[in-house]
C-alpha cells in the first residue's frame, strides 16, 4: 500500500508495522520498506516513530543506496515537531555534500519552502539545478520537481525569469502555464465572489491534480537486470545452465548498455537497472515453483525488483558514477560514445 493512499482507507501504524516486519524477512529490501513506513508513522503523525526508523537506517552497518535521502527525510520530519535546530544542521549538511541524486536537494528545499525560508530554499534548488543540470542536453524526469520548486519560490519572491524559470516552462506540460499555477495571489482568488474567478481557480487546481496524478501513476520502469561479478559468478556456478545467457560478466554489462540504448532510440520511456542477488533470484523462483535455471524467469524477476522500487534510473548523469559499479564516471566507462 502506498503511503498516499488517503488516512479514511488505512491505519498507517498498523501499515508501518507490517512493512517494518517485512523489512525484517527482506533485509536486502530493508531501505526501501523502512522508508515507506517511515512515511506512514509520519502520515500517522507519530513523527518521533519515524525518526527513529530514519535513525535505525542511518545507524545501520549496511551501506545504504540513499543515505543523503534518509537525511533529508529526518530533518524534513525532525522540523515538523519543533526540533528546527537539528533540522537545520542537517540540511546543511546534505547541501554541503552535493548528492547526485535529485530527490534529497528536493525535500530539503521543500522544508525551507515550507517554513517560509524561502530565499534559502531558492538558493538549494538552484545549487541543485546547477549541480545536476548543467551541460545536460535533456533533463531527467526525476530532475523536473527541482525546476518546478525553484520556478514556484521564484515566482513567490517576485524574481525576474531566469533561463532554469524558462527551462522550467518548456518542460511543464500542463495547459495551465507555470506562471499561473504558482502566482502567489492565487490563494486571494478564494476569497473573491466572482464566478469568473472562482472558476479559473477550479481550472488551476484541476491542472495540478492531474499533474500530480500522472507523476504517481508513471509506470514501473522497463528495467534490465544487472549481476555484479562475484553475484554473476555465484549464479553460473550453481547453474551451469545460465552460462549460456551470460558467457561472461564483461559480455553482460555491454549487453546491458546496448539492450537500454536500443530501448531508448525506439522511444521506449522510463527505463532502468535493477541489482540482482543469488539468494534473492532463488527465493523468487521459489515463490514461482520453478528451478534459477529457467531463463524465463529472469525478465519477471527484473520486473518484481523494479515494482519493489529498486531500479536506478538509466542512464545516469554523464559525470555521475556509471551504473556497472566500476566507480568512474558514466561518461568514460558504458557512456563512451553516448
Amino acid at each position: 500500500m502506498r503511503p498516499d493512499t488517503p488516512a479514511e482507507n488505512v491505519d498507517h501504524t498498523a501499515e508501518a508495522a507490517r512493512l517494518e516486519r517485512t523489512a525484517g524477512l527482506y533485509p536486502e529490501d530493508a531501505e526501501h520498506l523502512l522508508l515507506q513506513a517511515a512515511a506512514h508513522l509520519e502520515l500517522a503523525g507519530d513523527r518521533p516513530g519515524a525518526t527513529t526508523l530514519y535513525d535505525r537506517l542511518l545507524a545501520s552497518d549496511t551501506p545504504l543506496e540513499g543515505p543523503y535521502l534518509v537525511r533529508a527525510l529526518k530533518a524534513s520530519n525532525l522540523w515538523e515537531y519543533d526540533h528546527e535546530a537539528e533540522a537545520r544542521a542537517i540540511i546543511d549538511g546534505v547541501r554541503a555534500a552535493a548528492p547526485r541524486d535529485p530527490a534529497p536537494w528536493v525535500i530539503v528545499a521543500e522544508a525551507l519552502e515550507s517554513h517560509d525560508e524561502l530565499e534559502a530554499a531558492q538558493d538549494t534548488f538552484t545549487e541543485g539545478a546547477v549541480l545536476l543540470l548543467t551541460d545536460v542536453p535533456e533533463p531527467p524526469y526525476s530532475t523536473l520537481p527541482l525546476l518546478f520548486g525553484r520556478h514556484r519560490v521564484r515566482r513567490m519572491l517576485g524574481a525576474a525569469h531566469d533561463e532554469w524559470d524558462a527551462l522550467a516552462d518548456t518542460l511543464h506540460s500542463s495547459p495551465i502555464s507555470l506562471d499561473e499555477l504558482h502566482d502567489p495571489k492565487r490563494v486571494w482568488s478564494l476569497g473573491s465572489d466572482n464566478p469568473a474567478e472562482l472558476q479559473a481557480e477550479i481550472t488551476r487546481l484541476q491542472a495540478e491534480l492531474g499533474a500530480y496524478r500522472e507523476a504517481l501513476s508513471r509506470p514501473f520502469p522497463v528495467a534490465v537486470l544487472h549481476w555484479s561479478a562475484p553475484e554473476l559468478a555465484e549464479l553460473v556456478a550453481a547453474y551451469p545452465a545460465l552460462t549460456a545467457e551470460y558467457p561472461s560478466h564483461e559480455e553482460h554489462l555491454a549487453t546491458i548498455e546496448a539492450s537500454l540504448r536500443e530501448l531508448a532510440a525506439s522511444g521506449t520511456p522510463n527505463l532502468g537497472i535493477v541489482t540482482a542477488t543469488v539468494p534473492s533470484y532463488e527465493a523468487f523462483a521459489a515463490s514461482e515453483a520453478s528451478s534459477p535455471s529457467d531463463t524465463t524467469l529472469l525478465p519477471q524477476y527484473a520486473t518484481t525488483l523494479a515494482a519493489r522500487g529498486l531500479a536506478v534510473a538509466w542512464p545516469p548523469q554523464r559525470t555521475s558514477e556509471c551504473w556497472c559499479g566500476s566507480g568512474q564516471a558514466y561518461e568514460s566507462c558504458h557512456g563512451t560514445g553516448a
